[in-house]
């Protein structure tokens, strides 16, 4: 978390700390607002859950601004750090409004990477608007947009760092309390829209950071009831589809095209090669589809609307336990899911965040749940989002699994009609009798436990330190599977993504048949998103 900043200290521009406790602020503030606005959400969907989708995006935006802090000494520079909170919310936009705010904080950032000061920040809050109206397909008042346009309204003549952050969150705060009487959905459900509510919250943490003070409240308390239970989801399409995609501006624009075709609530937002798509739809392959022939879609996520409403307003009957696995590549997902459990994928250095565990133990929708991280890195966040779901009833048992080899073995021995200690204890047990190793590709030049590498080098590392660097995939491979093996086993699991070589399991299989008659072997395609080889000695 970033430094509190003394109390009343005004600032007069923003610099690399004061821009990483806005993103700190604005993850507390929507954090504590999240089930709130959350209450408010009736368009375009009543699904429930444009406050989590908000602060979600914040998440990902504070994590890529801790993230360049971490990797800088003593300090990253002010544009660096505006970029990163820009792109971190890019990468993990979700919903309607969490895409739309991450534009709003993409045209932030190209302004503010040239200065900081009061009129930097109007003419930053200007382009925000403009280009997230830009990036709607078709743009509705009474929504997030109209409510940023106002913020960019009420500070356009620009002045004094304080000066305009306040007229922005007075401009916004007036904008929202208005957008009930613009849309005849809410005016139904007497609140104001979820999304505007949202961006307040994130500019009146703004204004605390230049100030020191504590913001108003976004909106009186009699504006922001509950919307009635019966207020219907719509007749609207089926499904939400979000992904992030790899294409260039001519293959994006034409994705537009054919995505508005497709359905409703069009937001494209990125650039410069990489951009995150949002649309509803009837036919979420054929929208994923679109994707593929435009780019490089990843990070798909399709949301039925139906479940998601009935999940909104009622939970049912739980299932008495459950298992959540993160694993790296959909083809281990896949695996994963067959065998029961509820999965959350990762991406080569990019890790899921805590709202995202605890959203994967309440689908798991069970009394009892078993949390497999599978990363030494995401033990912290994981215990903090099983700490989480204790608190709202749900039985959550933590196995430290440090790679996806150790979760296969303990899922392997799961057996949900045991006692649930015994279940646990059983793959714990199974979890740690796996030696893992992982094959990597060296990005740079660097120091490492066996000596330097060089960019492109063949990393095989060992129970996460590096143990062998060669130069080609199969010679490494085998020198690891030798070292884990000459202390003994009688399972190798071997886990190749898509990208390695396709002879490279049958040539490994065949050296442990040769050199080792008393252990199996077991091969599983992680597909795409995985590192190129997995192992696991058992």
């Amino acid at each position: 978390m970033s430094r509190a900043l003394p109390p009343f200290e005004e600032l007069e521009e923003l610099d690399a700390e004061a821009v990483r406790s806005w993103c700190a602020r604005s993850l507390d503030a929507l954090g504590r607002e999240r089930e709130e606005i959350d209450a408010i959400n009736v368009y375009p969907v009543a699904d429930g859950d444009t406050g989590t989708n908000l602060y979600l995006t914040a998440e990902a935006a504070h994590q890529a601004v801790e993230a360049v802090f971490a990797a800088s000494a003593p300090t990253p520079d002010t544009a660096e750090t505006v970029r990163a909170m820009a792109h971190g919310a890019l990468l993990g936009a979700r919903g309607n409004s969490g895409t739309i705010l991450s534009q709003l904080l993409r045209g932030m950032a190209g302004v503010l990477a040239d200065g900081c000061d009061g009129d930097h920040l109007a003419r930053a809050l200007g382009e925000a608007a403009s280009a997230a109206r830009r990036a709607v397909a078709h743009p509705v008042e009474g929504t997030i947009l109209t409510v940023a346009s106002a913020a960019a309204g009420a500070c356009a003549a620009g002045g004094g760092l304080v000066d305009v952050a306040r007229n922005a969150h007075d401009g916004a705060r007036t904008a929202l309390a208005a957008t009930s009487g613009q849309l005849d959905v809410l005016e139904r459900a007497g609140v104001v829209d979820a999304g505007g509510r949202g961006l307040v919250t994130v500019l009146g943490a703004l204004l605390e950071t230049v100030t020191g003070q504590a913001p108003p409240p976004a909106v009186a308390p009699r504006a922001t009831p509950a919307p009635p239970e019966d207020c219907p989801a719509g007749d609207g399409p089926a499904y939400e589809v979000i992904y992030l995609l790899e294409a260039g501006d001519e293959a994006v624009e034409l994705l537009r095209s054919r995505l508005d075709a497709l359905g409703e609530s069009l937001v494209v937002v990125g650039g410069d090669g990489l951009w995150n798509v949002h649309v509803h739809v009837d036919d979420a392959g054929a929208a994923v589809e679109a994707g593929v022939e435009a780019g490089r879609p990843h990070r798909i996520r399709i949301t039925h609307f139906a479940a998601a409403s009935a999940a909104a307003s009622a939970r049912g009957e739980r299932a008495q336990r459950a298992v959540v696995a993160v694993v790296p590549g959909e083809g281990l997902a896949g695996l994963c899911a067959e065998a029961g459990a509820t999965t959350v994928r990762t991406l080569p250095g990019e890790q899921p965040a805590g709202d995202e565990l605890l959203d994967a133990i309440r689908r798991a929708h069970a009394r009892e749940v078993v949390l497999l991280p599978n990363d030494t890195d995401l033990r912290q966040t994981a215990a903090a989002a099983a700490e989480r779901a204790r608190a709202e009833g749900i039985r959550v048992a933590l196995i430290p699994t440090r790679a996806a080899v150790q979760g296969i073995a303990a899922l392997a021995v799961h057996e949900p009609d045991r006692r649930f200690d015994e279940d646990v204890v059983a793959m714990t047990a199974a979890a740690g009798a796996t030696r893992y190793a992982e094959l990597a590709v060296a990005e740079r030049q660097s120091f490492t436990s066996a000596g330097v590498c060089q960019a492109g080098d063949i990393l095989g590392l060992i129970e996460g330190d590096v143990a062998v660097i060669g130069t080609d995939l199969a010679d490494t491979a085998r020198t690891v599977l030798d070292r884990m093996l000459s202390a003994g086993g009688e399972l190798v699991t071997l886990v190749v993504a898509d990208d390695t070589p396709p002879g490279l399991a049958p040539d490994l299989e065949a050296h442990v048949r040769r050199g080792y008659l008393a252990v199996d072997t077991t091969t599983y395609h992680a597909g795409t998103g995985a590192p190129p080889l997995l192992i696991g000695v058992e």
